[in-house]
This record gives C-alpha cells, sequence and structure tokens, in this order.
C-alpha cells in the first residue's frame, strides 16, 4: 500500500508525447526500464566515479554508483510506502548527464561553455532523455513521465536564479516547476546518492592506498563501526573487518534517514505528492547528528581523496584531454561524426559539440585524445 503522499502512477502527469498505456507495467517502471535500455545508461560504466575507469577493476564507476544508488532508494521508499519504482527510475537517472573524467571533465567543459550558456551534469542529464537519446519511432528522448523529468531535475531541491542552459530549454515547453521541492521519491533518490558514494569512497579510497584504516577511526561513525566489528570477531583480515564495519556505516545512514523522514512525514500534513511538493522544505533528511558526522567524512574524503596528489594529477591531464577534444571539434567541426550537423553559428555549435564530448566514456575520449578512435 503506497502512502497518501507517494506518487501513484495511476495519478502521473502524463508523458509530453502521449502513449497508450502498458497493459502488464505502470508508467513509472516504464520509466525505469527504458532508462535502464538507454544508450546513456550503458555508457557509465566506462566513466569516472573518482577513478579514471582504466586504473583499477574493482573500483567503482559511474555506473555501478548508479546502482548502488538504486539500491539504497529502493530500500528507503519500500520503508516509507513510497513508489519504489519512480524513486528507482530517479536514482538510476541522476547521473546520466555526467561527462568523461568525472567532476574533472564537469568543470573543465563548463569552462569551456561559459560563453555558451555553461554546462552542467544535472541539466544534461534532462537534455539526454528528452532529446539525445533517438531510438524511439514516435519521439526523441525516452519519453518520461512528468513526475520522473521533475524528480530528475530537482532531486536535490528547487532550481532557482540562473537556471543551467539545457534545463531551461526543456522546461520553457513542458514545465517541471522548478521553484518547488520535488517529490518524497525524488528526495529519497538524493540522499541515497549521498549515503552510497560517501561509503563507498572509503572503501575505494583504502583500496587505493591514500589513507588506511588507522586514518578515518576518528571519524564521527566511522569509529564506532571499527570498533564494533573488533570486539565481535578477534583477528578477522584487513578485507573483511573493512567490508563489516564500512556496511555497518552504511546501515547507520539509512536507519537514520527512515527515522528522520518518518517524522518529517507524520508532520508535514500531506494527503498527496502535490502536498509534499508545497510544503516549502524536504521531508526526506538525515538528523543532525548523523548530518554532522556525515559532513566529517565528507571533509575528510575532500582532503585525503578528491585532492590527494595522485588523484589531482590525474585530474589535471584528463581535464587538458576533454579541453582539447572541445576546441578541436569546434575548431574543426567536419570532424564530428556523421548525423551531428554542425553548420550552425558558434552558440549552436557549442552546445552540439558540449552535446558529443559530454556523451563520451573515458576510453573513448582518451582513444579520441590519443588518434586511435575516428
Amino acid at each position: 500500500m503506497l502512502a497518501r503522499y507517494a506518487s501513484d502512477p495511476a495519478h502521473s502527469r502524463g508523458r509530453l508525447v502521449d502513449e497508450r498505456h502498458s497493459a502488464h507495467r505502470s508508467a513509472f517502471q516504464r520509466d525505469r526500464d527504458r532508462i535502464i535500455h538507454s544508450t546513456a545508461f550503458r555508457r557509465l560504466k566506462h566513466k569516472t566515479q573518482v577513478f579514471v575507469e582504466h586504473e583499477a577493476d574493482h573500483f567503482r564507476t559511474r555506473l555501478t554508483h548508479s546502482i548502488e544508488v538504486g539500491q539504497v532508494a529502493r530500500t528507503i521508499a519500500g520503508v516509507l510506502n513510497l513508489n519504489v519504482e519512480l524513486t528507482e527510475a530517479v536514482a538510476l537517472a541522476h547521473d546520466l548527464g555526467h561527462t568523461p573524467f568525472g567532476h574533472a571533465g564537469e568543470d573543465a567543459l563548463d569552462e569551456c561553455m561559459a560563453p555558451f550558456g555553461g554546462f552542467d551534469h544535472n541539466a544534461q542529464a534532462i537534455k539526454i532523455v528528452t532529446d539525445l537519446e533517438r531510438h524511439y519511432a514516435e519521439f526523441d528522448g525516452l519519453n518520461l513521465t512528468w513526475d520522473c523529468l521533475e524528480g530528475i531535475a530537482k532531486h536535490n531541491g528547487p532550481v532557482t536564479g540562473d537556471i543551467p542552459f539545457a534545463l531551461a530549454e526543456y522546461n520553457a515547453k513542458h514545465d517541471l516547476e522548478l521553484h518547488t521541492h520535488a517529490s518524497a521519491e525524488a528526495q529519497v533518490a538524493a540522499l541515497s546518492d549521498d549515503i552510497a558514494y560517501n561509503n563507498h569512497d572509503l572503501d575505494d579510497g583504502l583500496r587505493a592506498g591514500l589513507f588506511t584504516i588507522d586514518d578515518i577511526l576518528h571519524l564521527p561513525l566511522v569509529g564506532d563501526a571499527f570498533a564494533e566489528v573488533d570486539k565481535k570477531y578477534l583477528n578477522l583480515d584487513q578485507d573483511r573487518r573493512r567490508h563489516e564495519a564500512l556496511r555497518r556505516v552504511f546501515g547507520i545512514m539509512v536507519e537514520d534517514v527512515l527515522t528522520e523522514s518518518r517524522a518529517w512525514l507524520d508532520k508535514s500534513g500531506a494527503n498527496s505528492a502535490a502536498d509534499i511538493r508545497a510544503l516549502g522544505h524536504p521531508v526526506i533528511a538525515f538528523s543532525d547528528d548523523l548530518l554532522s558526522g556525515l559532513n566529517a567524512i565528507r571533509a575528510f574524503l575532500y582532503a585525503n581523496m578528491y585532492r590527494a596528489p595522485s588523484v589531482i594529477t590525474v585530474r589535471e591531464e584528463m581535464t587538458d584531454i576533454l579541453r582539447n577534444l572541445f576546441h578541436r571539434f569546434m575548431d574543426n567541426p567536419d570532424q564530428l561524426p556523421e548525423g551531428w550537423d554542425a553548420s550552425k553559428d558558434d552558440f549552436a555549435r557549442a552546445r552540439l559539440v558540449a552535446d558529443y564530448v559530454s556523451g563520451m566514456t573515458d576510453r573513448f575520449a582518451l582513444k579520441l585524445y590519443h588518434g586511435e578512435a575516428g
């Protein structure tokens, strides 16, 4: 049974292009399935999360990260009696717009695109699912429901101020009500992202040797988790010790979101998904104590992982490569592949080049840069 404030596919605001309803799948199930079957989703397997995908086999990629976010989101949504299919669809789609080389690639492309409306990976996800995926006979994009598009656009909260170009372009023809909070399902997807990446970045950082277990024992949540494991299991090998401790950190974060969100939902008085949007504040949240601990973990990861010298060196190399590719295609639009019409003014050409370059995988971008791909 769905909660009264959950998103009900029977009351979805529908799709931009009307389609016949499926006899076997809800509208949100179809959204999720179209995302999973999209080309952009498959490309995430060769896109950077933190480490460039060729650096080692066991580090997270943008695809495995998205799958982990989806798993957390399904769990939370199910316990809160929210719509699991919509939550999962938003979770799986939230990173579709990422460039090759992770945030380093996004920063480089945003810099290149500064005279042409900038670049934002969240807005690019909307561009992908509404335009760039071109497989269906009757429409461009995936023709997702309004509810799913809204969740992708606003899962991190209302979009105010200068709206990213790609998002503003779509919103002009299909109003996603950017000034409000999204559904509770989309809010679950956002916090599931936080839970997933903070846990798996600790794991990947340890695997990469950027820091040791002893280096993180002072962190909130983490130290207590290791102490509990050490008390229960004597002389556990380090791989199992790490896994047992971090799964406990993971569980603590999920339990905290469930407890805090139940309280917010109960006192919200919301009787519909529309009521959730109209509240003016989120209803899916961490407690203040958990958020304080999470911020300490984030600060540690920023200093010791994201800004580690070895990571910065690779970041700078990848940034140069992405800049080079952007300017190569801007200066030589005839080198774009067939179907990418670049006979446009500079602004339109730049937007087209950004679409093409941002869609590349790490490996394709590297091959193209080194002249190994056509």
